[in-house]
């Protein structure tokens, strides 16, 4: 008889098939995201277009996280929703702003936990964009820089394990690194959205952190979804300014940047399962058409497969707390 491959040999027992399975998905990969409001502690409000997702009040974001962290929670990411926004963003370096508070209670109850501060200044502007706005309605580099540092610092004082700048200004890792050691926190670690498109898929997340811009677009700082060369070049620039772990975002519809940043850099690799790709799973499976865990846990294996280290996702307490990580 002709011999032939017989793949199916490890296939024929879960035993076996877990013997030989060459992705694996662990609690200590994933990032829970948080959205966290400022306004009234016991505040709670569903997300609409993000079922299962919440702004919640410093206590009710309390209460979840310690039953996420009973369920096996090791890391999440904070974002913050402040009741006063001006147009420099002040509330995001502000020592009592809700992140900052937010994280002194969390570090203050877990200290095990890692905590990740979101860096930017889109949720707290009156404009919403990330930077600082000229008179003519250009969102400005160099000034926003050393507003970005100025946060990091902050977020770093109030206990933050990783600072996470996420707002696409050119030379902002070198302003925060700089930033960061001046204030005595040398053993911070950034990770950078080194890879950040001006993508489609953020749209609930803006209705959650209340961040959409006011006029215009982020296509000037954010990345054109067609350039994938741009993006290993972005990722370069962040590792030559001081970055730790590099992220692409979106996730799963550019597994092949991932993989590119992957092959080329020795530093950890992080990739965001944003809103989009969450509230499509979510709206499918309410509508009966999938199965939502298994693919929530097959769209995960992906980004992983693709050569992410870590994955910030909001499936990640549902998972927990479902016994399947």
């Amino acid at each position: 008889m002709r011999s032939f491959y017989r793949g199916r040999r490890l296939r024929s027992s879960k035993a076996l098939r877990d013997m030989v399975r060459e992705t694996r998905l662990g609690r200590e990969d994933l990032i829970q995201p948080y959205f966290v409001v400022e306004s009234d502690p016991d505040f709670r409000k569903p997300i609409a277009s993000m079922p299962g997702q919440f702004q919640l009040g410093l206590s009710q974001l309390m209460a979840e996280v310690g039953e996420a962290v009973h369920a096996g929670l090791q890391s999440l990411i904070l974002f913050g929703i402040p009741v006063q926004k001006d147009p420099a963003g002040s509330q995001a370096y502000a020592d009592a702003g809700i992140v900052q508070r937010a994280i002194r209670q969390i570090k203050g109850r877990w200290p095990e936990l890692i905590v990740v501060a979101d860096t930017c200044l889109c949720e707290y502007t009156s404009h919403g964009h990330c930077g600082l706005v000229s008179p003519v309605g250009e969102v400005q580099n160099d000034p926003t820089l050393e507003l970005l540092a100025r946060t990091a610092v902050a977020q770093a004082q109030a206990g933050a394990d990783i600072i996470a700048p996420s707002d696409m200004m050119d030379g902002r890792v070198a302003a925060i690194r700089q930033a960061l050691d001046g204030a005595g926190f040398l053993n911070t670690p950034i990770m950078s959205y080194a890879v950040k498109y001006a993508s489609a898929f953020y749209g609930p997340f803006r209705d959650a952190a209340e961040s959409a811009p006011k006029f215009g677009d982020r296509k000037t700082y954010q990345m054109d979804p067609g350039n994938g060369r741009e993006g290993l070049r972005e990722a370069a620039a962040d590792v030559a300014e001081g970055a730790d772990i590099l992220m692409v975002k979106p996730g799963l519809p550019y597994l092949d940047i991932i993989r590119q940043v992957r092959d080329r850099f020795d530093l950890p690799v992080a990739a965001y399962q944003v809103s989009g790709e969450y509230s499509q799973i979510k709206a499918a499976a309410m509508n009966g058409w999938i199965d939502e865990t298994a693919v929530a846990m097959e769209s995960l294996l992906a980004l992983k497969r693709a050569g992410a280290d870590l994955i910030l996702s909001y499936f990640t307490n549902d998972l927990l707390k479902a016994g399947h990580l």
